[in-house]
């Protein structure tokens, strides 16, 4: 019972840290997409915080919590780092990929 019990508490834990990193992702998200000039693009920021997108890169709880993880740790400039480095790349590249398929 012990087992199942620790087993609870961790999956608390991860979904209280993702739902913190779904926070700051969406605050990411926003304050890239206004100093790119895009005004507030709220398909673009769907598109960026979305499970779906998320999920091309693992588990989107996961990345979420390891995001909240991260800003709790190290508070929101290391979180930011953290999503330019690990996330942005992959949403650059689906949004050429989406940009080509577009004008075809």
């Amino acid at each position: 019972m012990a087992t199942s019990r620790k087993a609870g508490e961790a999956l608390r834990e991860s979904r209280e840290a993702a739902w913190v990193g779904d926070a700051v992702l969406g605050l990411f998200a926003r304050e890239w997409i206004l100093r790119a000039g895009r005004g507030m693009d709220a398909e673009q920021f769907t598109r960026m915080t979305s499970n779906q997108f998320l999920g091309n890169l693992g588990n989107p709880t996961e990345i979420e919590a390891r995001i909240g993880r991260c800003y709790q740790a190290s508070g929101l400039a290391a979180a930011f780092e953290m999503i330019e480095e690990e996330i942005l790349p992959a949403f650059l590249k689906q949004e050429l990929n989406r940009t080509r398929k577009a004008r075809f």
